[in-house]
């Protein structure tokens, strides 16, 4: 390794640092940090939906687009909020990182296997063909940067910076009806998936955040729901219709009610019922902790929620 790859590493590895920092530069307001960051992540986002796509079905290729696209984005978000908001980047404390991930990634493979139970106990799931684990290994590498983008998009950047704004609450309802209108530009879409995505997927993962203030339990989460769907299932994510199968070919039949129709598991009653449970542990335990806040505590105190 050269000298300079010796040091563009340190200075990745600086990005994430917990050490406070004398400011040298003015804050900018709230509402433009925010667009700003979001018109950042936007071009990520970009980014890594066309690594993705140069990858393919390619499992080695999805894999390292995938690795590279988690680095990418981490590292951009941790310097954008280094620059913009003069702190330490505390929602990506890297000592939390290994058992927010783990905690994260167990619990969405499980609620994801208690929804599909669910579905199947009615009916509504089977398998069908043979196992692919070339198809289930593409699909890691694209659902670690989709989770890892979309988390940083929607909770590091939208939830947090909302909630300075609008107090907790209104960023839950906030973040949770932009991440529901994401996925209307699926193939599959339908209005009434991206609104089950909203409660179930948006408020969880923001209830996840606000009970860690740490972005790693949410992208866990994220992760390890999806990868459980199209990756171990073999069914239709949020309505993307052109990924390949994974690990199983699932074969969803029945109500729309209960399969989600089109726009898969995740518009299934299932689904919403399943996710309401950690959500409603999570916004007990961030009560718990004084980690809800209302716009008037914010701004009384003249602190931001991140602080």
């Amino acid at each position: 390794m050269s000298l300079r790859d010796v040091q563009a590493v340190r200075w990745v590895k600086g990005q994430f640092s917990q050490s406070p920092f004398e400011a040298t530069r003015r804050v900018w307001p709230t509402g433009v940090r925010l667009a700003a960051l979001v018109v950042l992540f936007v071009l990520v986002m970009g980014l890594t939906t066309g690594m993705s796509g140069v990858a393919g079905d390619n499992p080695v290729l999805s894999l390292l687009f995938g690795a590279a696209a988690v680095v990418i984005a981490l590292t951009v978000y941790a310097a954008a909020v280094r620059i913009l908001e003069q702190r330490p980047v505390s929602e990506l404390d890297l000592g939390a990182a290994r058992s927010g991930l783990r905690v994260g990634v167990l619990v969405g493979l499980g609620l994801f296997g208690a929804t599909l139970a669910l579905v199947a106990l009615f009916g509504g799931y089977g398998t069908k063909g043979g196992v692919s684990v070339g198809g289930a290994v593409t699909i890691l590498g694209m659902m670690a940067g989709t989770a890892v983008v979309e988390e940083l998009l929607f909770r590091g950047i939208v939830f947090r910076l909302v909630e300075d704004l609008a107090g907790t609450r209104g960023a839950l309802v906030v973040s949770g009806l932009l991440f529901g209108a994401l996925h209307l530009v699926n193939s599959g879409a339908t209005v009434w998936g991206a609104l089950a995505i909203s409660v179930e997927a948006g408020l969880m993962l923001g209830a996840a955040y606000v009970a860690t203030r740490t972005l790693w339990l949410p992208i866990g989460l994220h992760f390890g729901w999806n990868f459980a769907l199209s990756g171990i299932f073999g069914v239709t994510v949020s309505g993307n219709e052109d990924l390949p199968d994974g690990l199983l070919h699932g074969v969803l039949s029945g109500p729309e009610a209960i399969t989600g129709g089109s726009f898969g598991p995740e518009a299934s009653i299932f689904a919403i019922l399943v996710c309401v449970v950690p959500t409603v542990v999570f916004l007990r335990t961030a009560k718990r902790r004084g980690r809800l806040h209302t716009r008037h505590q914010l701004r009384s105190t003249g602190t931001t929620a991140s602080s």
